[in-house]
């Protein structure tokens, strides 16, 4: 069983930041690229970040110069550093990850964490 938890979420004003941390536990054989997704209400599930097991970053157009994926490989945690949020970062952030666990190949995601950004 894997199980993916974030934590980190909640409420900030708008130019405010929060970092978000997900940790990975379980049967884990080997990870190979972990990211975060977002899903605003009323919209579709959006990639936000990923990195790969090497440590290669992407970023979403819209999160650009704002916010930024890393990771601890020894703790299998992922965060997101999330900078100058506005209000349209608002939604819920899931984590997931593409790993091995035995026969399984994934992909986990998260239970999601809401990030509200609000004056």
């Amino acid at each position: 069983q894997v199980q993916l938890v974030e934590s980190g979420g909640g409420l900030v004003r708008p130019g405010g930041s929060l970092t978000l941390s997900c940790v990975a536990s379980g049967v884990i054989d080997k990870i190979y690229a972990l990211a975060w997704y977002r899903q605003a209400q009323g919209k579709q599930r959006e990639l936000v970040a990923a990195i790969t097991t090497g440590g290669v970053t992407s970023v979403a157009d819209s999160v650009k110069g704002r916010f930024a994926i890393s990771k601890d490989s020894s703790k299998n945690t992922v965060f997101l550093q999330m900078n100058t949020l506005k209000a349209e970062d608002t939604a819920v952030y899931y984590c997931n990850a593409v790993l091995k666990s035995g026969d399984d190949g994934g992909p986990y995601w998260g239970q999601g964490i809401q990030v509200a950004v609000s004056s």
